[in-house]
This record gives structure tokens, sequence and C-alpha cells, in this order.
């Protein structure tokens, strides 16, 4: 049974062949058919309501089908539409056809077999608006279902840490909770200085391998409670609260710093070294108000005087 309210759409210059097609489509029980006399006004109306199928005769002044079929497309394209396009032609042979197919033109009906072709060509295209209109909503609904998903994923898929959008959550956090009880924050960013050279010379593989290893390090170096993130290839974040900010220095970490430096990790392409480099920012409730941004931004213009020095980077917060 024919869908009573696909939206279809005939252009055609010539007045007599649009009511020809305009009564043969509503005796096979089509209600929601319009009608253009050129390309440009059919454009018009696709922009004001997009069709399911689109009936256009090829050869029209000023734009042809095959023109109006492209301009059709890139609508198609903004709107997340498909219009389902058929032209009307005198045309035979392979080559001509096949241009148009390749054009985006999704069907043909000869003129010379208008009255035979017509009604069966639109059922078809009924059947395959109606899979391909489903197939587009689902496909909706899968982008907005994956988009959602990462909107909450807080977790990093190769280490299992937590990944930046955690850490930017803890962060917040740990600020209020120094505002209400106390204590200080320090935030440590950890910086793997030849994490590029590495992986370009020993490949992905091995290169996930390597931060697996540096992952369960850091794990194995820091306290319990401490909030261990992965942010990129290259860093890893690492949140701690303290009962007062002095602790918050570099020979607190000294111990972090010489665990990834001065200890080889172990993988398939034997023992290798790396340069880690850590920069840290402390405050207390004296430094609020403040954001995450803002200990993330200091954290990574001081990272640059670790690798330099080869020692942990320090500083407290709000700045002298």
């Amino acid at each position: 049974m024919p869908n009573p309210h696909l939206s279809i759409l005939v252009v055609d210059d010539a007045k007599f062949s649009s009511a020809m097609i305009g009564r043969a489509l509503s005796q096979a029980g089509y209600q929601d058919v319009r009608f253009a006399s050129s390309a440009s006004e059919a454009l018009q109306l696709l922009e004001q309501r997009p069709a399911s199928v689109l009936l256009a005769d090829w050869l029209m002044p000023e734009i042809d089908g095959l023109e109006l079929t492209s301009r059709v497309r890139q609508l198609d394209e903004t709107a997340d539409h498909y219009t389902y396009i058929i032209l009307l032609t005198g045309k035979e042979g392979e080559n001509v056809l096949s241009e148009a197919f390749d054009r985006g033109v999704d069907d043909f009906i000869s003129k010379a077999a208008m009255n035979e072709q017509l009604v069966p060509r639109v059922y078809a295209a009924d059947r395959l608006c109606n899979t391909l209109q489903r197939l587009l909503h689902e496909n909706r609904m899968l982008t907005h279902n994956i988009a959602s998903l990462e909107r909450r994923n807080l977790v990093d898929p190769l280490t299992g840490l937590g990944n930046p959008r955690y850490l930017r959550q803890k962060l917040t956090d740990s600020l209020r909770q120094i505002e209400s009880r106390g204590g200080a924050v320090c935030y440590l960013l950890i910086g793997l200085q030849d994490a590029g050279q590495l992986r370009s010379q020993y490949g992905d593989r091995f290169f996930n391998e390597l931060l697996h290893g540096v992952a369960r390090r850091l794990q194995q170096l820091v306290r319990p409670l401490d909030v261990l993130t992965r942010l990129d290839d290259n860093h890893f974040g690492l949140i701690t609260l303290l009962e007062d900010l002095h602790e918050c220095s570099p020979s607190s970490f000294k111990r972090l710093h010489e665990g990834l430096n001065l200890k080889a990790f172990k993988t398939s392409e034997g023992f290798i070294t790396l340069k880690a480099g850590i920069s840290l920012v402390g405050l207390d409730a004296k430094a609020l108000p403040t954001d995450p941004e803002q200990l993330i931004q200091h954290a990574e213009k001081l990272l640059a005087e670790s690798y330099a020095s080869g020692r942990v980077a320090a500083m407290r917060m709000p700045l002298p």
C-alpha cells in the first residue's frame, strides 16, 4: 500500500505534463503532491519543506535536471535528509544514464512509457524512502547517543585512569572541599618529554604498552586517595589533598619524579628509560576564588622549567 503522506514534488515547465502526472499520482493515493514550473521554484519549495521524492524533467530551461539534482544533494547535506530523485527523460543510451547516476540521480522514467512506468516507479521510491528515512533517523539517534555517552564518559579507555573531563570534575570538587573544610590542593602535571620520539621509533603498539606501564608505575607511587588521570599521549595529571600548603613542595614529590626517571620500564622492545618532568601548583583557601582552568594553565606553563632543570618545578597560588 502506498503512503498517502509521501511528500512528492513535481518539476516540469510543461503544464500539461504536470497535470497528467498529478492526476496519476492522485489516483494512486498520494495526497502530498506539490508542483513547480522551474528548477529555481523547486529549490525554493524544497528549502521551505523537503520532499521525499522529486520528479523532474531532465530538459528544462536555465537549470536542467542534472544541475537541479546537484543542488538538491547540497540541500540534503545541510538538512540531514535524502531526496529520491527521478528524472523524466526522452534520452537513451548507457553513457547518458551512467553520467546521470554519477551526478546523484536515483531513477529514470521514459517519457515514451510514462503511463506504464510512472506509478510503479513511484511505488518503488515510496518503499525505499521509508527505509532511507528510517536509517537517517536511526543514524541521528545513534549520533546523539554517542555524543551523550562521550559527555558522560570519565574514563580513559587505554589505561583505565580518569580522563581530562574527570580531572576537571575532581579539581572542582577539591576546590570546594578546601573552601568548606580547609587544607590545600596540589595539582601535578606529569609530562613524558620524549614520548613523541619513542612513538615514532617503535610504533603505536609499543607506545600503548609503554603508557600502560607508566600508568601502573604511577598508581604504585601515589597515595590511595589521590586522583590520577591520563590527559593525552604525553601527559598525566594528579590531584592530591593535603592538610597544609607547605606540604605541596618539590621535596614531597621527589620520589614520584625519581620513580619515573631513574627506573626503566620493561617493554617488548626491552628496557626503556623515560625523561619525565613534573610541575606542581598548590593553593589553599587564601587563593580562592579560582577555577580548575587556572591551575591547569599554570602547571602547563611550568612544565618546561621541569624539563630544563631535571627537577620538580613548583609554585603556590596566589602569585606574589
